[in-house]
């Protein structure tokens, strides 16, 4: 096993105990995206208002699992929730979490 695989593996498999733990996945891509496709029951609100919908993601009390197009956008929001007290993990693209569910 490669540096790159132990690193990605531990991802993965944090992912899939934060889904086999119910959490909630969260899609921080914005509403044009969304609307081209997303995970059914997934909560969608786009990272630049994710500050002013805090509540919201505070109000599901469960663990978060962030997705957006690529991973970039989701590891700031995770980050971000995780600055505020919510336990969150960055989950990645959406297309490659959707396979896992």
């Amino acid at each position: 096993m490669g540096f790159f695989d132990y690193i990605f593996g531990v991802k993965k498999r944090q992912v899939q105990l934060y889904l086999d733990n119910g959490a909630t996945i969260l899609d921080v891509r914005s509403q044009r995206e969304w609307d081209s496709g997303h995970i059914d029951k997934a909560v969608h609100i786009p990272l630049d208002e994710l500050r002013n919908r805090l509540a919201e993601v505070k109000q599901l009390k469960k663990p978060i699992v962030v997705c957006c197009e690529s991973g970039v956008r989701s590891a700031k929001a995770a980050k971000y929730l995780n600055l505020e007290n919510i336990d969150a993990t960055n989950g990645g693209g959406w297309v490659r979490l959707q396979k896992k569910l």
